[in-house]
């Protein structure tokens, strides 16, 4: 047996998938290890090539995606369930609320909760007095973290559920692509769909891996327990959640850990409350209003924003908006398939609306209690002593609470805090990963694939960091997200294809033709059924069943009821049809007409073996029309009397409009024709 054989018996990978990845991987680590300061170099070379020429693509593709995204909420699209129409929600609307609100916690929130806000105060993108850029600051912050980030993991959430609850695809990312790639996304397309996937997520929780391992061990060196948070502490602090993480993924201990993210996230809520009653209460509140207006009045303006006209500002913009884009880019298949799981049963409009709004509001209310009483405080209380640390954002969060009561507590709670969200983040990755990763959705993954990925990002984050720090993170998250970008535009146009057929397949209603049938004829209907029309066989119905059924019916409307009454024929144009038309002299007449109407077959039903009748190109079928222009509907199934009780119907309908309103307008009409 050979190797690739014994790993493909004993792994739910899909090899080429994981051999493709790998190989990059491991080639980036050589490189970086060989050759340090070439690999920089290129990183450095890739990075400023991206901000010159992709900065511009990043911000009109996050616009893109919220546009889309409230596009899809306020149309009829929006009713449409993530699941059968039957299907009700797997969590109460409350508890939906309150996971998605998990999901907007992080190591980010924490690392960036003062430092960002307190970084755009001392740069120069704001200006004015004190209070201008206090605003500004806080604008900048939370357009970061706000409704275009959730939007980005809501597009990817969306099309996961959707196409994974609706269609009964595999929750996978391939999967998404399913209306424009069909049965293509099992092959090597939908592999190359996985790849991209998968070294972007890689990269981006071992981004976030960096940001915590370098906070807790400032955490720790501004509580004392350290001398120094240097590189070796962070080496060890990476080892040590890594080996929680596995450990996690491997144990079946996952309630445990549910258990644990549940109290951490009651631990953040504590501190963040601590932080608004401890610090200036009154100011904050009212800043938070002041905040979300200052937000919702200028996000227009930012969302399309590239500093074009500001090249002052272009390093800012670049270094902070390009490089968060990327960042949740990079972080949406993480994030996006833990929003995808719970949301069975909603409807895409509750969907939006619930990831939009209630995340993004949370991080308001999040950077203003830490940004806000952060800024207060260095202009207030510590003298600007906050602000030096600027370019150490590691040590932020622990100096500010030094300024706050009971700074002790506050720190160990904080550690805890970041080291929770650090090995959660992480047990959750390594799932993400091995669900990327494998060639069927619905295998079990073996434990050693768990240590497999733990210890990968383990060393790719050790590496990078020993290379360049967060910053080489950052670069590389900016670099393998931007191929993912573009991938998440055709990943719209795919939902946006399948959503569209769904609503036509939905809102199809059965033929009026049923509405007569009884089963005496049941089968020449299902012969007739089982022919693809042309064009001749239409007119034959146009002439042995229509115009037939038009004559009797004329007949007994002039005969008994001295109706006038017209019969048009129309055999030689380019759509054969007949009309039956009632004069009336102040009123439109009513005209009830069937028409001969092609439609096209795709190549696909043709191609279909198991639907031999369909031979042509082209399928016919007479349609109605009426006197007001209303859609018609497919009449072919009809018998003579059947047609006639139709048109009596349709009669039946006219009459009784002209005691209503459609007597003032039919008259309006028929006075605008005779002028």
């Amino acid at each position: 047996m050979t190797i690739l054989k014994k790993i493909q018996n004993n792994s739910s990978f899909n090899l080429f998938v994981v051999s493709m990845t790998l190989l990059l991987v491991v080639l980036l680590i050589l490189a970086t290890l060989i050759l340090p300061e070439q690999s920089q170099s290129v990183l450095n070379w890739a990075k400023a090539a991206i901000f010159a020429n992709f900065s511009w693509f990043y911000v009109l593709t996050f616009s893109i995606f919220l546009g889309f995204l409230l596009i899809l909420s306020v149309s009829s699209l929006g009713n449409i369930k993530l699941g059968t129409n039957e299907e009700t929600p797997e969590f109460s609307f409350l508890s939906w609320l309150a996971m998605l609100f998990a999901a907007g916690m992080g190591v980010g929130l924490m690392f960036f909760g003062v430092a960002e806000p307190l970084t755009h105060y001392f740069s120069n993108i704001t200006h004015g007095s004190l209070e201008q850029r206090q605003q500004q600051a806080l604008l900048h912050t939370v357009f970061h973290w706000g409704i275009h980030a959730w939007a980005v993991y809501a597009v990817i959430a969306l099309a996961l559920a959707y196409f994974a609850f609706r269609y009964k695809l595999p929750l996978a990312l391939r999967s998404c692509f399913y209306p424009l790639l069909k049965e293509r996304i099992n092959g090597k397309i939908g592999d190359g769909i996985d790849i991209m996937a998968l070294i972007a997520t890689l990269f981006g929780i071992i981004t976030t891996l960096g940001f915590g391992a370098s906070q807790l061990g400032a955490g720790l060196e501004q509580l004392g327990w350290l001398s120094e948070s240097n590189f070796a502490v962070q080496i060890a602090i990476i080892v040590v959640v890594m080996g929680l993480a596995v450990f996690s993924a491997i144990s079946g201990v996952g309630k445990g850990v549910k258990m644990l993210s549940e109290i951490n996230l009651g631990l953040a809520f504590l501190l963040m409350l601590f932080v608004l009653i401890a610090g200036p209460t009154l100011y904050l509140l009212s800043a938070f209003s002041d905040n979300l207006g200052f937000y919702l009045s200028h996000i227009v303006e930012l969302s399309f924003k590239t500093y074009a006209y500001e090249t002052e500002n272009t390093e800012w913009f670049t270094g902070w908006t390009v490089l968060y884009w990327a960042w949740w880019c990079s972080w949406a298949p993480f994030v996006g398939l833990f929003i995808a799981r719970i949301s069975r049963g909603r409807t895409v409009r509750e969907f939006i609306f619930g990831v939009l709004a209630v995340p993004s509001l949370f991080c308001v209310l999040w950077f203003t209690v830490f940004g806000n009483s952060a800024i207060w405080f260095d202009l207030n209380v510590a003298n600007g002593a906050l602000h030096e640390l600027i370019n150490a954002p590691e040590k932020l969060l622990f100096t500010f609470l030094d300024y706050l009561p009971l700074p002790m507590i506050t720190g160990v709670v904080t550690l805890i805090v970041i080291a929770l969200f650090f090995i959660t983040s992480a047990d959750s990755g390594i799932y993400v990963l091995n669900n990327i990763a494998s060639r069927d959705k619905s295998l079990a993954s073996p434990r050693w694939q768990a240590v497999m990925w733990g210890v990968l990002m383990a060393v790719v984050a050790i590496v990078l960091l020993g290379a360049g720090g967060l910053s080489t993170l950052q670069t590389m998250t900016l670099i393998v997200a931007l191929p993912f970008a573009m991938l998440m535009l055709v990943m719209c146009l795919s939902l946006w294809k399948g959503l569209n057929v769904d609503k036509k397949y939905f809102d199809a209603k059965v033929t009026p033709t049923s509405i007569f049938w009884t089963g005496e004829k049941w089968k020449e209907r299902l012969g007739q059924m089982l022919n693809q029309t042309q064009e001749k066989d239409i007119v034959k119905f146009l002439k042995q069943t229509a115009l037939p059924a038009m004559r009797e019916l004329r007949q007994e409307l002039i005969g008994v009821h001295n109706l006038n009454v017209e019969i048009v024929q129309a055999f030689e144009n380019e759509e054969p049809s007949v009309e039956l038309i009632i004069r009336k002299e102040s009123m439109r007449d009513f005209m009830y007409g069937i028409k001969s109407v092609g439609h096209e077959v795709s190549e696909q039903l043709l191609d279909d073996e198991n639907l031999p009748h369909l031979q042509h190109s082209m399928t016919y079928q007479p349609i109605t029309y009426f006197f007001d222009g209303r859609s018609g509907y497919d009449v072919q199934y009809m018998t003579r009397n059947e047609l006639i009780a139709d048109i009596l119907k349709q009669y039946e309908r006219y009459l009784s409009l002209l005691d209503d309103v459609g007597q003032e307008l039919m008259a309006h009409e028929q006075t605008e024709l005779a002028e």
